[in-house]
């Protein structure tokens, strides 16, 4: 039999595989290739979710149409098209099953791709631009892709959830794609360096982890898609737009700045509170034993390895980096 291995090599003189009376039967033979088919397609999936270049040579111009044309097309040809359905969720062993069941982030996590997903699609119905529309769109189906897939692994875990509740269309469609975009960028930051913690501490199993691997780099494909929209944005609206649109991004952090300080000191901010709380909820139980600058420095590293594969003429998350490499100045 000739097996493909995991580098993609091909191996000979492979021993095939026998039956229970000692021989090899087609059936055997049959679904074996079928293993290794799918686990290819798979391994390339994954692959070119995670690498991609524009073939056209040359600088681009942010804010020009070879902008949008690059990172609409960045986050159409690297969508994954794995299906939550059937995703085979590892066993674990009782005490990883505690650990995972524990985690105070279940309902928060499934109610923040909900809402993200009713974000993105209202505003993705304003766009005229039809290759931009259907990248919006795949954005917003990924977000809730993303609250199938922690629907379903609380299901195959037994972790009970609250009722979801409602998740209105936001009456100005931009403020909540901004809140959403910025949000995210804050979020999946934390989220890269807690994942990571999580993993290399063996708090997630990495029959766990490869599971859910997926989910996590593809919010990193949705923070890069948006600041590239917001910079090609904002330099394509005429000069005296500029200033509105620059203050209500400002209005947008003053937000979710705030949203933040109150759920650092307890106070209910609202609805909108829930999309903060996610990575605050599971720091505390996800990073027992790394130090604060430890935490910022793998948060940082993380990043950095998670955007690495994507075309380096787009632009990078950026904002959130450069206040955590700020803050890791003053912390030991």
């Amino acid at each position: 039999m000739r097996r493909i291995s995991k580098d993609g090599m091909a191996e000979d003189n492979v021993a095939s595989i026998p039956d229970q009376h000692g021989e090899t039967t087609a059936e055997a033979r049959a679904v074996a290739v079928a293993a290794t088919i799918a686990r290819k397609a798979v391994e390339q999936a994954d692959h070119a979710m995670r690498n991609w270049t524009d073939p056209t040579p040359g600088p681009i111009h942010i804010g020009s149409p070879e902008h949008l044309r690059m990172f609409s097309n960045m986050l159409l040809q690297t969508h994954n098209p794995y299906k939550p359905a059937v995703i085979d969720w590892p066993q674990l062993a009782p005490d990883a099953l505690r650990r995972v069941t524990s985690l105070p982030i279940w309902d928060i996590a499934v109610q923040t791709e909900g809402r993200a997903s009713v974000r993105v699609h209202a505003f993705a119905g304003t766009v005229r631009d039809p290759l931009l529309r259907s990248a919006l769109e795949m954005d917003g189906d990924e977000e809730a892709r993303h609250k199938v897939v922690l629907s379903k692994l609380v299901q195959a875990y037994g972790i009970p959830l609250e009722p979801e509740p409602a998740y209105p269309v936001p009456a100005d469609p931009e403020w909540g794609w901004l809140a959403t975009g910025y949000s995210e960028c804050i979020d999946s930051f934390a989220a890269f360096g807690l994942f990571a913690a999580a993993k290399q501490s063996g708090f997630f199993p990495e029959a766990l982890v490869e599971t859910f691997e997926p989910v996590i780099q593809e919010e990193g494909r949705h923070i890069l898609f948006f600041v590239n929209w917001a910079a090609w944005y904002r330099r394509s609206l005429p000069w005296w737009r500029r200033p509105f649109y620059t203050l209500k991004v400002w209005r947008v952090w003053v937000h979710l700045i705030r949203e933040r300080i109150g759920i650092a000191k307890g106070i209910d901010t609202g609805d909108s509170v829930q999309d903060a709380n996610f990575p605050m909820n599971a720091s505390g139980a996800l990073t027992e034993s790394l130090t604060p600058g430890a935490l910022i420095d793998l948060c940082l590293v993380e990043n950095e390895r998670r955007m690495a594969g994507y075309d380096a003429r787009l632009l990078r998350p950026d904002f959130v980096p450069r206040i955590a490499r700020l803050v890791r100045r003053f912390v030991k």
